[in-house]
């Protein structure tokens, strides 16, 4: 049996206002100790402004924030033993790399020969000793990005906070610096809570993630079962590439949910909680989870004339017309190049899907 990890930050019914606007209704979150947390979610859903308010920059309207068990909504931002990685990383510009990475020590009194002693251990975790020296300006956008980050790990918080520091960064180096974050977390065992919009930068680097829109959390769980298992419409549509289609549930029996999608169409599903016969809800299905073919195959199929096929490197998507809603989307992958058959434009196919691949969403 896996051991239960201690709460390290517990966010209990907050609510945040801005005069008539509410930013955060009423959310309630628990990030485990030695955690990477990812509050995921489009502009203006809230992430960062509960990322604020965990690190005392922001008032709590309602609701409590406790840290360890210890309640911190009061808690004035010097106070609390959380510090923050800035989307601009906010680097002094005439101080050296070293210099830098020690300030925040020597603020809490330590002598400058023990500050830059654990500033130097610190550029050893991210890689940049041999930068120690250098200024700011003198470093790319990454060493940049690795330098705030030491510097703000240097006095060992408890829980660091990330609000989109790999935005300002070119894909590749983006991803680079994405397995970078998740070694360094692991090796430090300080509790991460990351802000981004990018969903794959989530699925990367997370042990949980918090979908938010509007305000909430839409879902909270596990990379895996948020892909997976999306709850609603907005969750399926904002991870990853999605089908959604419009169908009316005709019969829940033996554990099964039969499903119309008009034009002839017939699926059977998992049923989920919340959707009972008779209802007018969507169904996801990834577009990786399915394959085409000539004949029906012996599992789930549906029909549908070929209308393009768009080759992007690692994948070909084949774009699909299936007589009604809106153009469905099926990737197969190119590293079996033997056994991938394209169909040609125009041409009329069978959309298969194995058992478990359709799923119903709570609209």
């Amino acid at each position: 049996m896996t051991k239960q990890r201690p709460i390290a930050i517990d966010i209990q019914k907050v609510v945040k206002r801005f005069g008539d606007f509410t930013a955060l209704k009423e959310v309630s979150v628990s990030i485990g100790d030695n955690e990477f947390f990812t509050l995921l979610g489009p502009s203006g859903c809230g992430k960062t402004t509960l990322l604020r308010m965990i690190a005392g920059f922001e008032d709590v309207t309602a609701g409590a924030i406790f840290l360890y068990d210890q309640e911190i909504a009061k808690l004035p931002p010097n106070k609390r033993p959380i510090n923050t990685v800035f989307q601009n990383y906010a680097l002094f510009p005439t101080m050296s790399v070293l210099e830098n990475v020690g300030f925040g020590l020597e603020m809490q009194g330590k002598s400058r020969a023990e500050a830059r002693r654990q500033a130097g251990e610190m550029l050893e975790l991210v890689q940049l000793s041999q930068f120690a020296h250098r200024k700011p300006s003198q470093l790319s956008g990454g060493q940049q990005q690795r330098v705030a980050l030491a510097r703000a790990l240097a006095p060992k918080p408890r829980v660091l906070l990330l609000d989109e520091p790999l935005s300002a960064l070119d894909m590749k180096l983006r991803k680079s610096m994405q397995l970078e974050l998740k070694h360094i977390q692991r090796e430090t065992g300080i509790t991460f809570i990351f802000v981004t919009h990018d969903q794959e930068e989530a699925l990367t680097m997370s042990d949980r993630i918090a979908v938010m829109s509007a305000g909430e959390v839409q879902q909270l769980g596990t990379a895996r079962d948020i892909y997976e298992n999306p709850r609603n419409m907005f969750v399926a549509d904002f991870i990853g590439d999605t089908n959604l289609l419009e169908v009316s549930v005709d019969k829940i029996e033996n554990g099964r949910a039969t499903c119309h999608l008009g034009g002839g169409h017939e699926l059977t599903c998992d049923p989920v909680a919340g959707v009972d016969t008779g209802a007018r809800v969507h169904l996801s299905v990834r577009p990786e989870r399915l394959f085409l073919s000539s004949e029906p195959e012996e599992v789930e199929s549906l029909r549908g004339r070929v209308v393009e096929n768009i080759f992007i490197g690692t994948d070909i998507t084949t774009i699909l017309d299936l007589g009604v809603g809106p153009q469905f989307r099926v990737r197969a992958s190119n590293s079996d190049r033997g056994n991938l058959r394209v169909f040609e434009p125009g041409q009329n196919v069978f959309v298969n899907m194995e058992r478990g691949a359709a799923r119903l969403l709570v609209d």
